[in-house]
């Protein structure tokens, strides 16, 4: 429980950190700029393609997919509930806070005639693509590898889930539809939701377990 409640803290406190640099105009979004910069000389017709299969993998259209896929089978083949829909609440959690979010900070994107793969008029911050990945990459990690005696097997799959979300957040930036900011915003509210489903998931497994040792009989 001291891992979520940390985890749900640093989270809010780096993302209100990153809010208000994006709304001063100071701070951690001093790096937007030059990162966006750097970003675009790095362009090349391989890794524009590249990069727009991750945005339609991670998009409004297949991400919902993936998602109903996903928990529906993983529901099934585990004759149980809850993960799938803790797995499912944690991502419509994020897709709340973002349609919330945007339109309080009213965020413009970068210029449309930077953008290689449609034009966006919707607001940047937090960004959406980051935001959905990043949720569904980190819990299903979680929701995976915490029942897993392995710890080390654990520790290399969050680390595989942080090159995976770092790797989409720089392909929203190289496609030109968010500032580095916006990623960085988007992943700490992940975090902060990660946190919030081990406290849920840590909670309930104690009062099965609670229940499960309590004497015949008598309540648990």
């Amino acid at each position: 429980m001291r891992t979520a409640l940390l985890l749900v803290i640093v989270g809010l406190a780096l993302f209100t950190i990153i809010l208000l640099s994006v709304k001063l105009r100071g701070g951690v979004s001093v790096i937007d700029e030059p990162f966006a910069q750097w970003a675009k000389g790095e362009r090349s017709p391989v890794l524009t393609q590249v990069m727009i299969v991750l945005a339609v993998a991670f998009g409004p259209v297949a991400m919902p997919i993936i998602i109903l896929i996903t928990t529906v089978t993983w529901g099934i083949l585990a004759k149980h509930a809850w993960r799938p829909l803790l797995l499912a609440g944690g991502m419509l959690t994020g897709v709340i806070l973002a349609l919330i979010i945007a339109p309080l900070v009213e965020r413009p994107r970068p210029p449309v005639e930077e953008m290689l793969f449609g034009p966006d008029h919707t607001f940047s911050f937090p960004s959406g693509h980051v935001l959905g990945a990043a949720d569904f990459v980190l819990l299903t990690t979680y929701l995976v590898f915490s029942r897993r005696k392995s710890r080390r097997t654990t520790e290399i799959a969050f680390v595989v889930a942080a090159a995976v979300i770092a790797v989409l957040s720089i392909s929203r930036i190289y496609l030109g539809y968010h500032w580095p900011t916006d990623a960085l915003g988007s992943i700490s509210l992940a975090v902060a939701i990660l946190g919030g489903v081990i406290a849920l998931d840590t909670h309930r497994t104690v009062r099965v377990r609670e229940d499960d040792d309590a004497p015949p009989g008598l309540p648990a």
